[in-house]
């Protein structure tokens, strides 16, 4: 697994690649935002992103990196405020590490990230008894059809691309919904609905983030 992990602090950078590199990943270490703007992250498996970079700021890097890929991200940062962790989310990143934190626990977040499916652009990803394919732009739930909507498929397929990450409303609201669509969020939470009605026992796999949006778990009590 090749990690690209972009921190411009020395001690912290060094100490996470060296643990990374001693768990097994290839980790390539960057220090200057303005480099890894250049970079190809689908050459990656996960990205790790400090906000606070010289050359540019990792809110940047995080939206240019969603342009072409749906690489896990794990953001870190010394700002605790609600609203920049609410922003990270909403620009597709899927972990979010506040510092002063343990190496060893950031670690364990990146094994743990890559070992759930992540839904490819072209792939699908099976979520507990609930298939997506997005090729075909088919569900099966059981292994029986379900029909949906196109803005209903959109809405599980940019949930199912981060499995049991929160995605929040304005994301999929603006990746999901058609433009001239009215009511933002209140529309999506419509459409939801109607998704968890059309899943029926399996409905449990879709659940509400409090304040932030919702997410698809593979165990209906998480």
């Amino acid at each position: 697994m090749k990690i690209l992990l972009v921190e411009d602090d020395d001690k912290l950078g060094g100490e996470v690649a060296r643990l990374l590199r001693e768990n097994d990943f290839e980790v390539e270490w960057l220090q200057d935002g303005s480099a890894a703007q250049w970079i190809d992250v689908v050459e990656y498996d996960l990205v790790i992103l400090d906000l606070m970079l010289p050359g540019a700021h990792g809110f940047d890097l995080l939206k240019e990196y969603r342009k072409h890929s749906d690489i896990p991200v794990i953001i870190l940062t010394a700002r605790k405020d609600t609203f920049d962790k609410i922003r990270g989310f909403e620009l597709g990143g899927d972990d979010y590490m506040t510092k002063p934190f343990w190496p060893e626990e950031l670690v364990a977040r990146v094994s743990a990230r890559l070992r759930r499916p992540v839904l490819k652009r072209t792939a699908g990803v099976e979520i507990g008894d609930i298939v997506l394919d997005t090729d075909a732009r088919t569900l099966e739930v059981s292994g029986e059809p379900v029909e949906l909507t196109k803005v209903e498929f959109d809405i599980l397929a940019e949930l199912g691309r981060r499995p049991g990450m929160a995605i929040s409303r304005n994301q999929l609201v603006e990746r999901a919904l058609p433009e001239e669509s009215e009511g933002g969020a209140r529309t999506l939470d419509v459409h939801v609905s109607r998704i968890r009605k059309k899943l029926g026992d399996s409905a449990g796999h879709l659940k509400t983030v409090w304040g932030i949006g919702y997410k698809l778990v593979d165990d209906t009590d998480g």
